[in-house]
């Protein structure tokens, strides 16, 4: 006997109809008829420029929108068969389980432990079972051994952990993820996704919202929705996605690109910033560094010297001490040994915004950087404090907004955009400082690929940079842009170099936790010819 649509909706987990959203603040909606429905274990993987409406999906799945983000829904979300409407959020968060793209936001406790455990605590479930279920949410993470760690000390690759271990720690039957990725290094990346294929084939639904599609699609997801300005515009199997999506827009695999961008233009990117081995510009002598005085050691001894001309991209495993390294090249962290100097001066000596006139840091968590009403008034407000005229002022903030494509968005509260998009406000308020330095960390984090490649081809082909440092866990962002690599790997530098030399030894990558990608093996198969690393665009185009 054939099931009647009731008896199939209540089957599955979620089922989502005719689903239209508009924002309160919002002139225009963030969905737009989107319509889906995923089974027991089965994998949907989301897709789409930032600002596309992805987030805004999870939202409406969770209950948040409209009872915490108000706006008007059109259309219905069914969980288990029941509208969402109809459960109170305390029923919801036991059936969807939602890991934020920012952990900052998510993690409340001061211990991993209790942060694991949470939501448990407010289930009021029996202490031996919290124990239990604990860890068993660590041990499937392989972060056991954070157990006692303080959560402001961790990495945010190990946040990302913890949040997603006190979501599993609930053992929902659906669960939403939002770019889980993106502050992963590669192999915890690859064992991340190897969990999330396993939760499916326990039995659990997933909604994977992410911007690395590459490596999402190596746990072969049942399906992708792509989507644009709010609309599905694709939902169908993975496969016949390559042909259909903008290469652009989705960072497909490097022979994908490399064939469908062989018909277009070629690339006209030449980074204005050269190496040139002048004076340097940041010194690092022997620097050393804890946390606590009796705290693990998080740099040994490092020494390291940043010339005008580099382009720097910082690799390595979480917790290896890339941000804490960077915090120290600006002044807010000073070494317990050795000495840190910016051109010349030694950083004891100076405060964060002498510093700041040398170096503009742009924040992992944008949350840590936006507070100002209006995005405009957010990117006026360093190059005011750091004295500049009005005229300049104003001059900044445009070609900052012009160049990480916020155009439209200046007078729209910078917290109530989404991630992807704050990142950029983050990064734009540093631009319009006009520091000489430019330091980013996981600036690709939330951001599509036509995004970050324009923003990067824009920042280097700036006049004013004397150098540009990013610290980052996308392999490919540093083979097309940066002329010097530094791996780091427990607080010491492993490797460093340009990335045709460093990146072409794969044991180093093995133990700095780097996955080769499909861009690194096809610049290796073409180094003999071009004698350097390039993007897949730019390799679409090579000619011998």
């Amino acid at each position: 006997m054939a099931q009647s649509s009731s008896e199939r909706d209540s089957t599955n987990p979620l089922l989502v109809e005719g689903l239209t959203f508009r924002y309160r603040a919002r002139t225009e909606s963030a969905l737009r008829d989107v319509s889906l429905a995923l089974a027991p274990g089965e994998i949907l993987l989301v897709a789409g420029s930032s600002g596309c409406g992805k987030t805004t999906l999870i939202r409406c799945i969770n209950g948040l929108a409209p009872r915490s983000y108000k706006g008007e829904l059109e259309g219905r979300v069914l969980l288990h068969g029941q509208e969402v409407t109809e459960y109170p959020l305390s029923r919801i968060s036991q059936i969807v389980g939602t890991v934020l793209q920012d952990p900052e936001r998510q993690i409340l406790g001061t211990r991993v432990a209790a942060e694991v455990a949470f939501g448990l605590e407010n289930l009021g479930l029996p202490r031996t079972e919290i124990r239990q279920r604990v860890d068993e949410a660590l041990a499937h993470l392989r972060i056991a051994h954070l157990a006692n760690r303080k959560t402001f000390l961790l990495s945010g690759g190990e946040k990302q952990k913890v949040a997603l271990a006190g979501v599993l720690a609930m053992r929902p039957s659906l669960l939403l993820l939002d770019e889980p990725l993106a502050s992963l290094d590669p192999a915890s990346a690859q064992e991340a996704l190897a969990l999330f294929r396993r939760l499916a084939d326990e039995g659990i639904s997933l909604l994977l919202v992410e911007h690395r599609v590459e490596d999402a699609l190596s746990i072969h997801p049942d399906r992708v929705l792509f989507m644009q300005e709010g609309r599905a515009v694709y939902h169908g199997p993975p496969e016949d996605m390559m042909d259909v999506v903008d290469y652009r827009q989705v960072k497909l695999p490097a022979p994908v690109v490399i064939r469908r961008a062989a018909d277009d233009p070629p690339p006209t990117f030449q980074p204005v910033i050269q190496p040139n081995g002048r004076e340097p510009l940041v010194t690092f002598e022997n620097v050393s560094f804890a946390y606590e005085e009796d705290g693990p050691q998080i740099l040994h001894d490092v020494d390291l010297t940043i010339r005008q001309g580099d382009v720097i991209a910082f690799l390595g495993p979480n917790g290896a001490g890339k941000t804490t390294l960077i915090k120290h090249a600006i002044g807010l962290l000073k070494p317990r040994r050795g000495r840190v100097l910016v051109e010349g001066r030694d950083t004891r000596e100076m405060s964060v915004a002498q510093v700041a006139h040398t170096l503009g840091y742009v924040f992992q968590s944008p949350s840590h950087m936006l507070f100002a009403p209006t995005v405009r008034e957010e990117l006026a407000f360093g190059p005011q404090n750091l004295g500049y005229d009005r005229g300049v002022v104003s001059a900044g903030v445009a070609n900052a907004v012009k160049i990480v494509n916020l155009n439209g968005l200046e007078d729209y509260p910078p917290l109530a955009l989404s991630f992807g998009q704050q990142k950029r406000v983050s990064i734009a308020a540093i631009l319009a400082m006009r520091s000489k330095i430019l330091v980013m960390d996981e600036p690709t984090a939330g951001q599509d690929y036509w995004n970050y490649m324009a923003f990067m081809d824009a920042i280097l082909q700036m006049r004013g940079f004397e150098a540009v440092l990013f610290i980052t866990h996308d392999l490919d962002l540093a083979i097309s842009y940066a002329s010097r690599v530094i791996l780091l790997n427990d607080g010491r530098i492993a490797g460093s170099g340009p990335p045709a030399e460093v990146l072409t030894d794969l044991d180093l990558l093995r133990q700095c936790r780097l996955v080769p990608t499909s861009l690194l093996e096809a610049n290796l198969a073409y180094l003999p010819e071009t004698g350097r690393f390039m993007s897949a665009e730019a390799l679409a185009h090579f000619d011998s």
